[in-house]
């Protein structure tokens, strides 16, 4: 299994819980996948140790395949998507059931 890359984003120190949050994205084989991620730390955290602990969740919670994530669908694939549910309604076909 190869590793995968994580990019984080939107990281701020939440002074009430006094944690790091970020919002993490797995990119992974299978696709990316976007955590919310947290851990308790002091402010005096360097950010480098902030980011290896906000990586190192997020990669436990992509193996454990558990909890609120979030799937980045491709443009090509939604708008392929869409495609599929317009062709499934066929308003013809709704018509002649009307009348009948």
């Amino acid at each position: 299994m190869t590793n995968p890359s994580i990019q984080l984003s939107e990281v701020v120190y939440n002074a009430a819980t006094q944690s790091f949050e970020a919002r993490a994205t797995v990119y992974a084989p299978e696709g990316a996948r976007v955590y919310a991620c947290a851990i308790d730390a002091p402010i005096t955290m360097t950010f480098a140790d902030a980011a290896s602990g906000l990586s190192k969740q997020a990669l436990r919670r992509h193996t454990a395949r558990g909890g609120l994530r979030a799937r980045i669908i491709a443009p090509a694939r939604a708008v392929a998507a869409r495609a599929r549910a317009r062709r499934r309604m066929d308003p013809f076909a709704m018509l002649r059931r009307l009348a009948a």
